[in-house]
């Protein structure tokens, strides 16, 4: 029943953090102390404050940087390469995995609020690097962050994908809104389910959910 779901998609979008990996790997949490000591030197701000507004803008605008630019007018640029800068020795290889995104029909790319450079860092330390047909970070949206419909809409024009052939594969319920309402079918991968009417599909098991696609 799942494939017969699926039986449309010829574009398979992956999110990329706790999406391409698994969340226990904490990888997330060292980008978070990055982003807090960044907005910390930048607005010369103690650590309760600084870690309460990189919440606070995450929450409100879509991620810390998109709050940043909007309210203090940062340079994106030294801000995605500091926070980025980071062990990758958490993240091991998943050949399964990398199976069953091969084996996927048509185009398949990764998009994140994340860097391009980054994402690449992690599909090699994932040993899923050559898989995807495209890598788009938040700069290829012109910093316009997921969950805004906009960034996804630039996205999808670049790549030239359609919405209403495609799926995507995302840990954060709310960027799944956007896509649900242009067409595309939502999984979301994360350990525990969320009941909303946007989401069609949740996996905290994404080699296993792949494989149901391509039996």
């Amino acid at each position: 029943m799942v494939a017969q779901n699926f039986s449309h998609v010829r574009g398979w979008v992956f999110d990329l953090d706790n999406t391409l990996y698994p969340p226990g790997s904490r990888l997330f949490d060292q980008i978070d102390q990055r982003m807090t000591d960044f907005v910390m030197r930048t607005l010369n701000l103690p650590r309760p404050e600084a870690n309460r507004l990189r919440l606070d803008y995450w929450q409100s605008y879509g991620t810390t940087l998109a709050g940043l630019m909007e309210r203090h007018g940062i340079d994106p640029e030294p801000y995605l390469v500091d926070v980025h800068d980071i062990s990758f020795d958490a993240l091991l290889p998943d050949p399964v995995l990398a199976a069953r995104i091969r084996a996927l029909p048509g185009r398949r790319i990764v998009y994140t609020n994340g860097s391009a450079p980054y994402a690449e860092r992690v599909l090699a330390a994932r040993g899923l690097s050559g898989l995807f047909d495209a890598i788009y970070g938040v700069e290829h949206a012109g910093y316009l962050p997921k969950p805004q419909r906009a960034a996804f809409e630039a996205i999808f024009a670049a790549d030239r994908l359609d919405p209403a052939t495609a799926a995507m594969f995302e840990d954060d319920p709310r960027n799944l809104a956007a896509p649900h309402e242009m067409g595309m079918r939502t999984i979301h991968v994360a350990p525990q389910p969320l009941q909303a009417p946007h989401i069609h599909h949740h996996t905290d098991d994404l080699p296993h959910f792949l494989s149901l696609l391509t039996a």
